[in-house]
This record gives C-alpha cells, sequence and structure tokens, in this order.
C-alpha cells in the first residue's frame, strides 16, 4: 500500500498575497482521494523531527536564529517569506515525513511526502521558500543509522538543488544529480556531482531523451541502495518561474520513468513534492496528482 506523508501543518498559510501557492498542499490530499487513487488510511501524520537529528544537517547558528525569531530582513527575503514560529515547526513536520516516506519505501518500495523537496536550504541559512533541507536531513539519517550504503538524489524540480549539492560536496556516500533550467534560479549554481542544465524551453521530447540516457547509466555507476525523487512540476510550461516547456502529459511520463527505473532497480524511492507555480492551480494539481497515480500502478 502507498504511504503518504501528510500533516495539518502543512497547510499553514503565508501572507496574504504572496505568491507561492501554499493551497496545493490542502488540495492534492483532496483529489487523491475524490478521485480514489488513494484512501484515508493510506495518509499518515509524520511526527516533529527532533533537535539532534536537524542538528546533524544544519548549523546551531542558523537553528538558534530560527528558534529566536533572529534572522536578519535579508535572510528573511533569501527565503523569500517573512519567518514565523509556526513555518518553522512546519518545517520540522515537513523534514520528518521524509525520514519516515525514506523508512517506509524501504519496506514498501515507495513512499510519498505531500510537501518536502525543499533543496535550496544551505547547512548554515535557508533560501528559495526552503528553510530546512529535507532531503539532506533525511539522508543523513539513513546514514547515521547505517540504514543505507549509498544515496542518489535524483532532483528534477526545474531550479538547481543548490543547498543539497553544498550540504553533500565532500560527502562521497550521497551522489547528488539535478537537471533543472540552466538560465533559472538560483543565478549562481553550486556543483552536483551531476548537473545538467536544460536550455529555455525544452520540450517533453528533449527532456525525457536527456533522463532516459541518464538515469540508467547514474543507477549502473552509483549503485545505490536508496532514491531520494525531488518530482517538482515547475517544469511546466505553464509555470510562472520554470522556462521549460513540459506537457502535463510529458511530466507524467518524467515520473513514470524514474519510478519504473528504480522498481525495475529493486532501489527504494523516496518521493517529494517540490514546486509548482502554473497560474492555475489545476495544473500544478493535475501534475502532482500524476505522480501519485503512477507510483500507485508501478509499485501496487
Amino acid at each position: 500500500m502507498l504511504k503518504i506523508a501528510f500533516s495539518p501543518v502543512y497547510k499553514y498559510q503565508l501572507p496574504d498575497g504572496h505568491r507561492f501557492p501554499m493551497v496545493k498542499y490542502e488540495l492534492l490530499p483532496e483529489q487523491l482521494l475524490y478521485e480514489g487513487t488513494v484512501q484515508e488510511e493510506q495518509f499518515f501524520v509524520p511526527g516533529q523531527l527532533a533537535e539532534e537529528v536537524l542538528l546533524w544537517t544544519h548549523s546551531p547558528a542558523y537553528w538558534n536564529k530560527l528558534q529566536n525569531q533572529g534572522l536578519t530582513a535579508k535572510e528573511e527575503r533569501a527565503i523569500g517569506f517573512p519567518m514565523r514560529p509556526d513555518l518553522v515547526e512546519r518545517g520540522r513536520y515537513i523534514a520528518q515525513g521524509t525520514i519516515e516516506c525514506a523508512l517506509l519505501a524501504q519496506q514498501h518500495g515507495v513512499a510519498m511526502n505531500i510537501a518536502g523537496g525543499t533543496h535550496h536550504a544551505f547547512a548554515d541559512r535557508g533560501e528559495g521558500f526552503c528553510v530546512f533541507n529535507d532531503f539532506a536531513i533525511a539522508a543523513n539519517y539513513l546514514l547515521r543509522h547505517q540504514l543505507a550504503r549509498k544515496i542518489l538524489i535524483v532532483d528534477l524540480d526545474v531550479h538547481q538543488g543548490n543547498g543539497t549539492a553544498h550540504i553533500f560536496r565532500n560527502e562521497p556516500r550521497v551522489f547528488t544529480f539535478s537537471m533543472h533550467g540552466a538560465r533559472n534560479y538560483p543565478t549562481r549554481k553550486e556543483q552536483s556531482d551531476l548537473d545538467i542544465g536544460l536550455p529555455d524551453k525544452t520540450g517533453d521530447e528533449a527532456y525525457l531523451k536527456i533522463l532516459g540516457e541518464t538515469l540508467p547509466r547514474l543507477l549502473d555507476d552509483v549503485q545505490p541502495d536508496q532514491v531520494f525523487y525531488l518530482a517538482g512540476v515547475d517544469v511546466l510550461a505553464t509555470d510562472r518561474l520554470g522556462r521549460l516547456g513540459l506537457s502535463v502529459a510529458g511530466c507524467k511520463k518524467r515520473d513514470q520513468f524514474v519510478l519504473e527505473s528504480c522498481k525495475s532497480a529493486n532501489l527504494p524511492v523516496a518521493v517529494s513534492m517540490g514546486g509548482g507555480y502554473s497560474e492555475r492551480i489545476a495544473h500544478i494539481i493535475e501534475a502532482h496528482a500524476n505522480t501519485y497515480r503512477v507510483a500507485s500502478e508501478i509499485f501496487f
């Protein structure tokens, strides 16, 4: 049975008029339930991330600033929204959800977090709507507990996973792969183990060809025993922040290929949703829902 992390705190709202579409975290579970892709019992509420585990990835100085609402105006601007205690707590639950998804994936093949994919957070700071780096936190958890020997992070959000790349720059047990818009945020890219920057308006055919030539080789070369997949839907042509040109159908084929590749290699995969900023919320929800649909079809 596909298990999905979702908590009421995922619904926390940002100030009125903010462009970050937080409402998707509420609508996506409703859509999946309405259409019968999942049932209520498939959702689980993650616990709160322990401070000790958080500090395996993030610096004590950064954590102290967040606890005491001590970020400067410049640091808040880098994150992209004013910081509040509830948003800090929200990040802790999301990161714990990704840890629990990784553990469940080792049992069932796949598990998915309605939120997460906060790949712009560095060890000592947040950026780009990201406060904590859930993939880095979960990967470090598995390594600390000797639950994984080698981890592959497949980051297909339209933006480079700069925080993740920097956190694991000297960690050979984690291989970071980011395929993203070359001219998109962040302007200053970090160096992943493998970066593929795509030109503006890259469409379905070119995108899927590159992915199809790259991922199987990585699975063979890296030989991971755990995969984390960031399934951002800001690759859509309709995305306000994306610059790429995928259709909803092409995005679904992307997810299908990644998940089928993991299934064929008998690799557990934990999935987080990442970005999605299309003008119509229906496009965002449909593309995200496809990730759950194909996961259910492939693994169960």
